[in-house]
């Protein structure tokens, strides 16, 4: 199966590459067809990722699937949440975001730096698809008060996993995988998938 990642964040596209290997599907970014970013209008990860799926659908004629995701921090309300990809400013910036979060919990003690990161999944067969597949992963963990680990990409080198005691940045590909929240989505989304 071909799909087209309605996304063009490199770290997202072989992240998903890694967990759909062996898989049969053949997944592209959707900047291969010269498909710009969707604009995020939606106010939950569910409705950004169905913006951002039906865009890449339409515009290349292929199925499309959509990762909205993001770091909820408890002690922030949510926040970066949505915001995630720009909550330092620029989008995509992972330091500026990493500095800002930072910056938001100095001082606080390790039990109120809870969070978490979710990820939504929305596979669409075409743009106009009456009934998306949707499915959501969460993974618990804490902030860091620094760095730690040279891996992953985002906010990985600042959540700890409380399982591994390592930070995300820290832990294998494999190993994140199958914890991760984006795992646990695409795990549930190869359930959904293989029940059709």
């Amino acid at each position: 199966m071909k799909l087209v990642l309605a996304s063009s964040n490199a770290g997202k596209l072989h992240e998903l590459r890694e967990l759909l290997a062996g898989d049969g599907i053949e997944l592209h970014a959707q900047s291969e067809f010269g498909v710009v970013d969707a604009e995020e209008t939606g106010t939950t990860f569910i409705e950004n990722a169905l913006i951002k799926a039906r865009h890449a659908a339409r515009a290349t004629g292929l199925p499309a699937l959509a990762d909205d995701s993001g770091l909820c921090v408890d002690a922030l309300h949510g926040a970066p949440g949505l915001y995630s990809a720009r909550y330092g400013g620029a989008h995509g910036d992972a330091d500026a975001n990493i500095d800002k979060l930072l910056h938001e919990l100095d001082g606080m003690p390790e039990a109120s730096r809870s969070a978490r990161f979710h990820c939504v999944l929305a596979l669409l067969r075409h743009a106009e698809d009456p009934e998306p597949i949707v499915v959501e992963g969460s993974w618990r963990g804490l902030i860091l008060p620094a760095r730690r680990g040279g891996g992953g990409h985002g906010y990985d080198p600042v959540f700890l996993d409380p399982a591994s005691n390592l930070s995300a940045a820290e832990m294998t590909p494999a190993d994140k995988n199958r914890v991760s929240h984006r795992g646990l989505a695409l795990a549930a989304l190869k359930r959904r998938l293989a029940e059709l």
